[in-house]
């Protein structure tokens, strides 16, 4: 695939949302700003945010809101990192609770710079959740921590209920999409999860729409099933500004159904695919679901 990125295409009928809006959607933001935090939604241009803020649930982006990656999909800012600020954990925990929420969904930028990736910030941040909300289910979406396995042992030992980590795209185009990451480092990391905690779900996911092949899909979630990952999401790659990757396809939703036929066909316990499934969309349906 080309690195060439183009001006950004008119979205099919079916990627169409409505511009949010209401009470709940407006509280949401209210509450977040309150404890000046960071979500995904609001970082990465998710098609999904009027959605599940007006549902009531957002995905928490800890560790500030720089990446010291700059994958070419991702619209999340990247350059130097600020500090970590210590009283983060229990402000994502305060702001859980004030929403009420029973699946709280934490992920974060990638951190090269700190020694464990981030790993303690995660393991005391969902102690802060467990501590507010005892009852409520934690489901973190976590970088690959370059290999770190001690680290992610540190996330593990904090007892999250779901570990996901996803793998982004077929590894032919890792060099174009995600240059500063490891298709097979990936993997592993899934893998250690299983030999660490083999009671706890791992979870992964992957865009289409960015050049990949039928036969490469499929390798994936091979892999992915060889690696232990039990959860699997799927949706559609948008170009988020004219820097960014161009969108190669747009995949229909028959096509996605196809492949979630496919992939729970080849072992996954459960998929949600679709062109605006994102990686915490509706994760705590999925989660029941097990």
């Amino acid at each position: 695939m080309s690195g060439r990125v183009n001006t950004i295409q008119r979205k099919p009928p079916w990627l169409k949302r409505k511009i949010p809006s209401g009470p709940v959607y407006h509280g949401v933001r209210g509450i977040l700003g309150q404890g000046q935090l960071h979500t995904v939604c609001q970082e990465a241009l998710c098609p999904n945010m009027g959605e599940c803020f007006s549902h009531n649930t957002a995905t928490f982006l800890i560790l500030g809101d720089r990446c010291t990656r700059n994958c070419r999909f991702c619209t999340v800012r990247h350059g130097n990192a600020k500090p970590i600020d210590s009283g983060e954990p229990e402000h994502v925990a305060e702001a859980a609770q004030k929403m009420g929420l029973k699946y709280v969904v934490i992920t974060s930028v990638t951190r090269d710079d700190l020694a464990d990736g981030g790993a303690s910030h995660f393991a005391e941040t969902i102690s802060a959740v467990r501590r507010r909300l005892p009852e409520a289910k934690v489901e973190v979406l976590i970088p690959d921590l370059q290999g770190n396995w001690n680290a992610l042992l540190k996330i593990i030992t904090a007892k999250p209920d779901v570990l996901n980590h996803n793998i982004e795209t077929v590894p032919r185009l890792y060099a174009d999409v995600r240059p500063q990451a490891v298709y097979q480092r990936s993997l592993e990391l899934l893998r250690q999860v299983r030999h660490m905690d083999a009671a706890l779900p791992t979870k992964s996911g992957f865009m289409l729409g960015l050049g990949e092949e039928a036969k490469e899909i499929e390798q994936t979630l091979q892999d992915l099933l060889e690696a232990g990952c039990s959860l699997l999401t799927l949706g559609q790659y948008l170009q988020p500004s004219p820097r960014h990757l161009s969108i190669q396809r747009f995949v229909t939703p028959d096509e996605f159904e196809k492949w979630k036929s496919k992939a729970l066909g080849m072992g996954f316990t459960r998929v949600a695919s679709g062109p605006l499934v994102r990686s915490s969309y509706h994760a705590r349906e999925l989660f029941q679901r097990i």
